[in-house]
C-alpha cells in the first residue's frame, strides 16, 4: 500500500519561555525508482527521484515526456508498480515502471543517478540538444491579463496538503479563461510539474490551450518540461533565471513572473497577454 502524502509526528514548541507539545503535520518524502522497458528488453532502471507519494503513474509518465525518453505521449504503454519478487513490498510501491512501445526516443545516460525533490535533473540538455528532439511546436496561447495574475490564487485555492504542512509545491494546468484543468502537489517542483503533465498523457487530455502555472520560482527545467509538452505559456509566482528567459524566448513560451495582486513581469512574448482595450 503507498504512503500517505502526509506524516505526523509529535513536536514541542519553544514559544518564549514557553514550551507545548503537539502533533504536526508534515510532507511526506520518499524515493521513487523509475524504470524502462520496451518489447525485447528487460526493466532497466533510469533515475530515483524524491517525491511526495501520490500521482506516482503521472510522475513517471511525465518525466518521460520531459525528458525525451517518450516525445510522442502515445509511445507510453503502460505505466505500472513493479511486481520484482526481490522488492519488499514497501519497495514495490517506490518502484514504478515505465513500458514503451519501442527503444527510447532519447538514450538513458548510463548512471542517472538520484534526483533530489529540490532540484530535480537540470540543465542537462542544451538549447541545441532540446530543439533536436523534434517535440511539436508549443502552443501560443493568448490570456487576459487579469486570469495571468488570478493564477497563483487560483493555484492556491487547489492546494488541500499545502495547507494542511505548508511544505510542498504545486504545478496547475489551467484554460485561458482561468478553470482549472489539473493541479498536483509534491514537495519537488519539477515533480508536481510532472504530474500534472504525466495526468495529461494517462488521461488523452489534450494540452493545446492551457497554461502551467507553478507555486515557486520558474528554473531552466521548468521552461524545458512546459516546451517539451507543448505549453505555450508559464506563470510563476517567484522570479525565473537567466538560462529560463532565454529558453523560452528560443521556443516561444510566454513566461511571466512574479505574478501576485495586481502585478506580474512578463519575459518573453508578451503580446500573448490580451490587455484592456
Amino acid at each position: 500500500m503507498t504512503k500517505a502524502p502526509t506524516s505526523r509526528f509529535k513536536v514541542e514548541v519553544l514559544d518564549g519561555d514557553r514550551t507545548s507539545r503537539r502533533e504536526d503535520v508534515v510532507s511526506t518524502e520518499e524515493p521513487l525508482e523509475l524504470r524502462l522497458e520496451w518489447p525485447g528488453s528487460s526493466p532497466e532502471p533510469l533515475v530515483v527521484t524524491m517525491r511526495t507519494p501520490g500521482s506516482d503513474f503521472e510522475l513517471a509518465a511525465g518525466f518521460c515526456l520531459g525528458e525525451g525518453f517518450a516525445v510522442r505521449a502515445d509511445a507510453i504503454r503502460t505505466v505500472a508498480y513493479c511486481t520484482d519478487v526481490t522488492l519488499t513490498p514497501e519497495q514495490q510501491f517506490n518502484t514504478v515502471t515505465v513500458s514503451l512501445d519501442g527503444p527510447p526516443d532519447r538514450e538513458p545516460p548510463q548512471r542517472y543517478g538520484v534526483t533530489s525533490a529540490a532540484c530535480g535533473v537540470c540543465g542537462q540538455q542544451s538549447l541545441d540538444e532540446l530543439a533536436a528532439r523534434a517535440y511539436d511546436p508549443v502552443d501560443p496561447v493568448e490570456v487576459p491579463v487579469d486570469v495571468v495574475r488570478r493564477l497563483p490564487e487560483l493555484l492556491r485555492d487547489a492546494q488541500p496538503m499545502f495547507s494542511r504542512t505548508g511544505g510542498l509545491h504545486a504545478a496547475g494546468l489551467f484554460t485561458a479563461d482561468g478553470r482549472k484543468v489539473v493541479v498536483k502537489e509534491d514537495i519537488g517542483r519539477h515533480n508536481a510539474v510532472d504530474k500534472v503533465v504525466g495526468w495529461t498523457v494517462l488521461n488523452q487530455h489534450s494540452r493545446k490551450g492551457l497554461v502551467l502555472a507553478v507555486s515557486g520560482r520558474a528554473g531552466y527545467e521548468i521552461v524545458q518540461k512546459a516546451v517539451a509538452a507543448g505549453v505555450g505559456m508559464i506563470v510563476a509566482v517567484g522570479a525565473p533565471s537567466s538560462l529560463a528567459v532565454d529558453l523560452a524566448r528560443e521556443f516561444g513560451v510566454t513566461l511571466a513572473g512574479f505574478a501576485r495582486g495586481e502585478r506580474c513581469v512578463v519575459y518573453s512574448a508578451p503580446e500573448r497577454i490580451i490587455r484592456p482595450a
